[in-house]
């Protein structure tokens, strides 16, 4: 009897001993699936920025816009491609319609270090307030 108990306990702790072990091994798999849609999942979902601001210049592939970022005076270049929408005036144009002065809203994502605008809204610029006249 005190065989058979012995070899019962026995017979426990190694089927313990090896289940722990066989727990603790991480299971590695080379094919992971991509999720639906094709991509990856573990792949980040680029954000957009926005900015605001007045044209400083403009040349066919890129603008730079003068504005404020947190309350302090910033500048920004960015990058313009194909696939840039531009509307100025609420209608469809093109990047050449950009002009100094014309105050923007630039909606962009950074592609390899380098800000690209995705839509581009122009807006009249901002006329100076006219001057009383005085009289004498």
């Amino acid at each position: 009897m005190k065989k058979l108990c012995a070899l019962v306990v026995a017979i426990v702790f190694v089927g313990g001993t090896v289940g722990s072990v066989v727990a603790q091994t991480g299971t590695t798999t080379t094919d992971k699936k991509p999720a639906a849609g094709g991509k990856d999942a573990s792949a980040k979902k680029a954000t957009t920025k926005t900015a605001t601001g007045t044209v400083k210049s403009a040349a066919p592939d890129s603008i730079v816009v003068a504005g404020k970022d947190k309350g302090k005076d910033a500048e920004w270049t960015f990058a313009i491609d194909d696939k840039t929408k531009v509307k100025k005036s609420g209608k469809d144009a093109a990047a050449k319609d950009i002009a100094s002065g014309d105050r923007v809203t630039v909606r962009y994502m950074d592609h390899d270090g380098k800000a690209t605008a995705m839509n581009v809204n122009v807006s009249a610029p901002k006329k100076a307030a006219a001057k009383p006249v005085e009289k004498k």
